[in-house]
């Protein structure tokens, strides 16, 4: 009875309803400015456009066609289907929409260029290529869809907490503040319901002013979202990991490619070999009995010199010990003594035989013994002062020069090896066994990246480094192949496998390290595909799994594919 006469029931109904409906409203208010300049996920994003110009795409099974419209004119690029290389000898006719058909004028690389009739068309129009060329005529026919330059979309900017949301921070405050002080008069009238109710809308307008503050906060804090990114033609990375290379990036890339063709081939096994010279063809200068070195009239040869078989290289002067030499001089004494004696008889019998007391036969023979004796003194003087001349054995070029002018050496010491590099051998190590059977073929690599073939010379039985040694001579050695050079040696041999030949080129690491190969499945779209291969040769492996046939692969230009992001 006392509540009710000191706070009457329809007073505190309204009391309630007020501030219900202004917590309410409040609450309403608050929502639709949280709302605006929310992100709401990937809903609305704008889509990536591929390229900045108009353009058509068009492929048969002989041409491929893809032409950008740019400045009133169609820039028109023909390339072969199969191996995407330019067409540059097609007559083309492009036919618009309903209008006559225009001749395309020709210019390099495979380019053709058609004026675009009454400017650029409006809407979708209907386009015809007629291409007459070598490898064959053909008619392609595609839609024709013009697109405007897109434009970024305005963005809409949330208010920050200093604009609407100041004013609905303020307005709960004051409510706040309002209720609180008719809480404190109601609790001290004594009408502790009132006042009870007051304190509650009071705190949930605190708790309100709190949260539009924090959100106003983070509102004004938030970064702008990522501009839209502008049309352009540059190769690029697609979000479903594919790339996009237009025409003229193709052109410059010089990218190739070729249609997967199934073969029947022998795997190969991959050797480690070194290039060494043939010996039939390959020689070392050595001396036999030691000594100093004397260059000749011109000089010691350098490496890398041609010479001849029989060419004089050095001279070596022989060293003689004091023994020797003092038996030497005792021989000579001997010689020239018996040469005077014999000289003495030659005086006594000569005027004998003229007057025909002595037989001449007495006489010559004398003259004979003093000619040997004159011989075998110059012998021996020969041997104490005597050169030994070191010829070159075989023709071909100094590879290995380790003398010096007055250099003293060793008998055997190995001073010029020559080889002939018109004719080298690869000597490889076998861990695995290959039989002694000759291979179906064996191929190495180049440094310069060309393919050598090899002809098998044979298998040695007995191991090195517990690996049999398998020798491999080149029929024709390229031009920069030293001895001595490391190669990947790759014979086939074991059961044929069946798969998809296709040059080793074309087979590149992606990012996370397997094996895949770039697939054109569009004009101007290329796709990765993860495969498994086998080797075949030096040139050449087998995708053993991954790729099916007809599918054409990129076969030059891969790696600069590969590396586009």
């Amino acid at each position: 009875m006392f509540m009710n006469q000191r706070c009457p029931k329809g007073r505190l109904a309204a009391l309630g309803l007020a501030g219900a409906v202004w917590l309410a409203s409040l609450f309403f208010v608050w929502g639709a400015f949280a709302h605006e300049g929310h992100d709401h996920g990937n809903a609305e994003k704008t889509a990536v456009v591929s390229s900045a110009y108009p353009r058509i795409a068009a492929r048969s099974e002989l041409y491929e066609v893809v032409g950008i419209l740019k400045d009133g004119k169609l820039s028109v690029f023909i390339d072969d289907a199969v191996t995407n290389e330019p067409v540059s000898d097609a007559a083309l006719q492009v036919t618009i929409g309903d209008s006559a058909p225009i001749e395309a004028s020709s210019r390099e690389n495979g380019i053709y260029t058609a004026p675009i009739p009454n400017g650029t068309p409006s809407g979708s129009v209907e386009v015809i290529f007629s291409i007459s060329a070598g490898r064959g005529n053909d008619l392609l026919v595609d839609s024709f869809i013009p697109r405007a330059e897109a434009r970024p979309a305005e963005q809409k900017h949330a208010p920050g907490w200093l604009l609407p949301n100041r004013a609905a921070i303020a307005a709960s405050a004051l409510a706040a503040l309002g209720f609180g002080l008719l809480f404190a008069y109601l609790k001290r009238r004594g009408r502790f319901m009132a006042a009870s109710m007051s304190a509650v809308v009071a705190g949930a307008f605190v708790i309100l002013a709190a949260i539009m503050f924090g959100e106003g906060r983070t509102n004004a804090t938030q970064p702008n979202p990522p501009d839209i990114p502008a049309l352009s033609d540059a190769p690029r990375r697609l979000q479903d990991g594919s790339v996009f290379a237009a025409k003229p990036t193709q052109r410059l890339l010089d990218v190739r490619t070729a249609a997967a063709e199934p073969q029947t081939i022998h795997p190969a096994v991959t050797l480690i070999g070194r290039v060494m010279a043939d010996p039939n063809r390959s020689s070392i200068v050595q001396s036999i009995y030691g000594g100093r070195v004397v260059p000749g009239d011109d000089g010691i040869p350098r490496i890398g010199q041609t010479v001849r078989k029989g060419d004089l290289l050095i001279r070596i002067e022989p060293h003689l010990p004091i023994a020797d030499r003092t038996t030497i001089l005792e021989k000579v004494g001997e010689i020239e003594q018996l040469m005077a004696v014999t000289e003495n008889k030659l005086r006594r019998l000569r005027p004998l035989a003229e007057r025909g007391a002595v037989p001449q036969g007495q006489v010559n023979d004398l003259e004979s013994e003093l000619e040997g004796l004159r011989a075998r003194r110059e012998t021996v003087r020969n041997s104490r002062t005597g050169f030994e001349e070191l010829r070159a054995s075989t023709d071909g070029i100094i590879t290995s020069a380790k003398v010096a002018p007055g250099q003293v050496i060793q008998p055997q010491d190995v001073l010029f090896q020559i080889a002939d590099p018109r004719s080298l051998w690869v000597e490889a190590l076998a861990y695995d066994e290959i039989g002694l059977k000759q291979p179906e073929a064996a191929t190495a690599m180049a440094p310069n990246g060309q393919q050598i073939a090899l002809s098998f010379v044979g298998t040695s039985r007995a191991l090195r480094q517990h690996a049999s040694v398998v020798q491999f001579a080149i029929p024709e050695p390229p031009a920069g192949l030293n001895i001595g050079q490391p190669l990947n040696v790759m014979i086939q041999a074991g059961a044929p496998v069946s798969g998809l030949v296709v040059p080793r080129n074309a087979v590149v690491r992606s990012g996370n390290g397997e094996n895949i190969v770039w697939l054109h499945t569009e004009p101007e779209r290329f796709e990765p595909k993860p495969v498994r291969v086998v080797p075949v040769d030096a040139a050449r492996v087998i995708v053993a799994a991954g790729v099916n046939e007809g599918e054409h692969i990129v076969v030059r230009g891969t790696d600069l594919i590969n590396q586009i992001r």
